[in-house]
């Protein structure tokens, strides 16, 4: 896990180098072990990294990479899980180190961009051929990995891992008001490559760009809709399960490749108990994985009892961190820093505290369960889905989740009706469909993403192993929802997983109490940012009205605070504009 970044130039550029510095900089978070730089005779394409070392650990595992033939350079951010078979199939190739990222240069020289169909992987790279000098640049099937791009005059290009690497040479210092109008009229964001911020856009997960002199063009390269197909898997059930609990246990196995220590993320749902059930079919009853949870202190809301419960006869020491109150305006300051971009509210925050905890502990890499609703149809609107109902964009609350009337009309324009793909023939893979690639996946791998990577941790999603998600795709509706029991055919496979005399804690979309503080010891804080986004955005946003939602919302009229925390996001936003430090004019 690292950050990568490039520059990619039709003509010399003499500021090239400190263009790069810069942006290495501001993502050593991403990878404080080691940074490298390199950059070409003529002055036309450069190359930075970040490296956070996770296998090999030598300097061996050094970037940017060359190939043996000194043809291919790469930056690579992310791993190849299945790397080990893959290096024993280009096993006539000569290796200089223990890294995944080598097997990247020796497969790409084997197979070209065909090789990306052979990773089990989460993975961004940027990769420079110096024949026909040209760039490539891939991120994996969901975008688990990271990475943005803006295009410049004369048709060059700066690549990074994060949005503020690409501000520090001027690149997108100003908000995109189409991207803010969605989010705030239809509660959308992270649903496409537009960014909130102007001309920087955000490679899709399963795309490949490529740029030669100037011109880019990008192709898609994974296609989960027909990869999975639009057939009913329509084998026993039995065989089914079987084959989705040796993919699970393979999965996870191979997620503990790591030279350093790995722990795994719980809550008390039963996607965690599945995770740890698989761990120990893995790793043996005698497992000592650390486990981390996060509580807020509030049994309304915190799992801590049903994560016990499900540790208590198991070796694995827990680690439950905690947030209060009194730190979310600080934690959210610097979280927001990382984010670049607005954040899930509380719950990133919690999660934020869990990573801190980690890293302190010198658990460098951590496994969590997200995915497993979106393959399963956890989700209670998916049932809704099913008779006929509309499935919302954001769960857990009874009314609309956002506040259109708030925004001036001028300003509501700006918002672009989004139709969701429909790829499959019955309505409830197009919502699993929608919320996989275009929602719900989407951003909450960005918010993970950057919270992990704040504290310089790893965070491994096995539940988000492409054969997993296809072959969940394939099954019919009935597997996935039986007798009004949600992810049916998952709860049958946990059985046989989950450690004995686990009783799974309640679906709950909410972990945090996030609207109580708001309304409680958050209030005079939050009062005063909803108060600065109304003035900084009295272009976007009708003063009295803003107000008066507030108010109605302090006094209990609302059942949610999804569009109080939007208008937080603004005001936490404004205060963090990275300002460019080396032009690219």
């Amino acid at each position: 896990m690292c950050g990568i970044a490039g520059i990619f130039c039709t003509q010399t550029e003499p500021r090239l180098l400190p263009q790069l510095e810069a942006m290495v900089r501001s993502q050593r978070h991403r990878g404080p072990d080691d940074s490298g730089r390199w950059i070409n005779e003529q002055s036309t394409v450069a190359l930075g990294h970040n490296r956070l070392s996770i296998l090999d650990l030598s300097p061996a595992g050094h970037q940017p990479m060359w190939n043996q033939a000194g043809t291919l350079v790469v930056v690579f951010n992310g791993e190849i899980y299945n790397y080990l078979e893959l290096r024993a199939e280009l096993n006539d190739y000569r290796w200089t180190s223990r890294t995944d990222t080598e097997v990247v240069l020796a497969a790409w020289e084997r197979w070209g961009s065909a090789c990306l169909n052979r990773f089990i992987g989460m993975f961004a790279f940027l990769l420079w051929d110096t024949r026909s000098q040209t760039l490539f640049a891939a991120r994996d099937r969901f975008g688990v990995k990271p990475l943005y791009y803006n295009q410049g005059p004369h048709g060059q290009i700066h690549l990074a891992s994060e949005i503020k690497a690409l501000q520090e040479v001027g690149a997108g210092c100003q908000p995109d008001a189409e991207t803010w109008a969605n989010y705030l009229s239809l509660g959308l964001c992270d649903y496409s490559d537009r960014t909130f911020w102007e001309g920087v856009r955000n490679l899709p997960g399963g795309h490949l760009l490529t740029w030669q002199n100037g011109s880019l063009a990008m192709e898609q390269w994974y296609d989960l809709a027909g990869s999975a197909g639009d057939e009913s898997d329509g084998r026993p059930e039995a065989e089914v399960a079987s084959e989705y609990r040796a993919l699970l246990e393979e999965s996870v196995r191979l997620r503990f490749r790591s030279d350093v220590a790995v722990g795994i993320n719980l809550s008390g749902g039963l996607d965690s108990s599945s995770l740890l059930g698989v761990v120990h079919a893995v790793q043996g009853a005698e497992s000592q994985v650390r486990a981390y949870t996060f509580v807020t202190g509030d049994s309304n809301y915190d799992e801590l009892p049903w994560v016990r419960q499900m540790l208590q006869h198991t070796k694995h020491p827990l680690e439950a961190c905690r947030l209060s109150a009194q730190e979310v305006p600080e934690l959210a300051e610097s979280v927001q820093r990382h984010q670049d971009e607005p954040f899930g509210g509380l719950p990133t925050l919690a999660y934020a505290r869990l990573f801190e905890s980690a890293r302190a502990d010198g658990v460098i890499v951590l496994l969590d369960g997200q995915g497993m609703d979106e393959q399963w149809a956890g989700y209670g609107y998916y049932a809704a889905a099913l008779r006929g109902e509309t499935a919302g964009l954001v769960q857990g609350t009874s009314e609309a989740p956002v506040r259109p009337e708030c925004l001036t009309p001028e300003f509501a324009e700006r918002a672009k009706h989004w139709a969701a793909p429909r790829p499959f023939r019955d309505v409830l893979r197009n919502t699993q469909y929608r919320d996989a690639l275009h929602t719900k996946i989407p951003r909450a791998l960005r918010y993970n993403d950057r919270i992990s990577m704040r504290v310089s941790t790893e965070l491994r999603e096995p539940f988000l192993d492409h054969r997993l998600v296809e072959l969940a795709f394939r099954q019919p509706a009935d597997r996935k929802i039986r007798g009004g029991v949600s992810k049916w055919l998952l709860r049958q496979i946990a059985a046989g997983l989950a450690p004995n005399g686990i009783v799974e804690a309640p679906k709950r979309p909410l972990q945090t109490p996030q609207r109580e503080w708001l309304r409680g010891p958050l209030r005079p804080w939050a009062e005063e940012l909803v108060e600065a986004a109304v003035e900084r955005h009295s272009s976007w946003l009708i003063p009295g009205r803003v107000r008066a939602a507030w108010r109605a919302f302090q006094d209990g009229a609302s059942d949610n605070s999804y569009y109080v925390w939007q208008w937080l996001s603004l005001a936490l936003m404004s205060d963090h504009v990275t300002r460019p430090t080396v032009s690219v004019a």
